[in-house]
């Protein structure tokens, strides 16, 4: 049976990481698409490494990947086991050292951002029990490696990601620029600067990543429901959405083994949920 756990991050964290997810997972090796989400991802392999296919081919133990609108393919040989964290785009600054534009659209191994201190935490959390160890483990190492001082982003970009967010992702991005009193190029320079992607293509994935969740949801609506709820045009329109960002048809995402960014699950400080186990 799959482990699969996740945590919300301490208090003290809040902002700067949204939550932690734990998974064990074996079966026929093949390959898997890292879809495009609203937070960065770090990830720590607790086996073997992470292996990324394409025009970059590398592998890591523990990676830091930033915003992207494209799939992130990578392979594996059966098995998947490891940590992922989520990580809002202001949090990068204070745990990375560096704006989340500077990750966007690619990896980078943690011990190139972190020092030993990534190495160090790889082993800690290899060593620890539990998942319950594990969480706390990374609630205490990453409260310190938290830099507050390290800057603020302009606060026209903080309003404007959290108008695009609000809105879902629908709200037309010359609306946006006059909202925040910068014209359209400039906010779009900005914002990408700042975050990694242009305003217009962080609203696509803040909607592909709202109609995921849908198609995730216990209620599981039809694809044409999704495309209705979430602003597209119809179920064409949401069907190129997913074959431009994905790499792959709704139907083949919801058919291929959940990644821990995807899966429809939530859990408070320690709660187990129904079908994991805390091992």
């Amino acid at each position: 049976m799959p482990e699969y756990v996740r945590r919300r991050a301490a208090p003290r964290l809040r902002g700067l990481v949204s939550g932690y997810s734990g998974y064990r997972w074996s079966g026929a090796p093949g390959l898997h698409h890292g879809l495009p989400s609203t937070h960065l991802t770090l990830v720590v392999c607790l086996s073997g490494t992470l292996d990324f296919v394409g025009r970059r081919p590398a592998s890591f133990v523990s990676v830091a990947g930033g915003l992207h609108d494209g799939p992130v393919v990578m392979s594996h040989h059966g098995l998947h086991y490891g940590l992922q964290l989520d990580v809002p785009w202001r949090g990068a600054r204070a745990l990375l050292g560096v704006p989340a534009g500077e990750l966007a659209g690619g990896v980078i191994g943690l011990p190139d951002l972190l020092g030993d201190r990534a190495d160090e935490l790889v082993e800690r959390l290899a060593a620890a029990p539990t998942w319950r160890h594990r969480f706390r483990l990374l609630d205490t190492t990453l409260s310190g490696l938290a830099d507050h001082g390290r800057g603020e982003p302009p606060a026209e970009v903080a309003q404007a990601w959290r108008r695009l967010t609000e809105t879902a992702g629908s709200l037309r991005i010359g609306a946006l620029a006059r909202e925040v009193g910068w014209s359209r190029r400039h906010l779009t320079s900005r914002f990408q600067r700042e975050i990694g992607l242009p305003p217009k293509a962080a609203a696509r994935v803040i909607r592909f990543e709202r109609a995921r969740r849908l198609l995730r949801s216990r209620s599981r609506p039809s694809l044409a429901e999704t495309a209705v709820e979430c602003g597209y045009a119809d179920q064409a329109h949401l069907a190129r959405d997913f074959r431009a960002l994905g790499g792959l048809t709704a139907t083949q995402w919801l058919a291929e083994f959940p990644s821990v960014q995807d899966l429809d699950a939530t859990l408070g400080d320690d709660g187990p949920h129904a079908a994991e186990r805390q091992r």
